[in-house]
């Protein structure tokens, strides 16, 4: 598909067509990732940044945290 970069304020803009837009499940304000690549231009999605508490309210797996002993007493430690 061609597209024709284009003035936008003091920067350079292409616009990426509908069609695209839809495809990738992009929405005003994602985020993206662009690289140059030799005579590339790759543009990603990037995945939402989520919270901390998100993801702990998101975690489905077993509580991996044990009680472990280091190791027994051998000199003057207070345990």
């Amino acid at each position: 598909m061609e597209a024709k970069i284009q003035k936008w304020g003091n920067s350079e803009g292409i616009r990426i067509p509908n069609s695209i837009i839809k495809k990738m499940q992009l929405k005003t304000n994602d985020r993206v990732d662009i690289k140059q690549k030799g005579e590339q231009i790759i543009i990603t999605k990037l995945n939402p940044k989520i919270s901390l508490q998100e993801r702990i309210d998101a975690y489905q797996g077993d509580n991996l945290c044990k009680e472990f002993v280091w190791d027994e007493v051998s000199g003057k430690e207070i345990w």
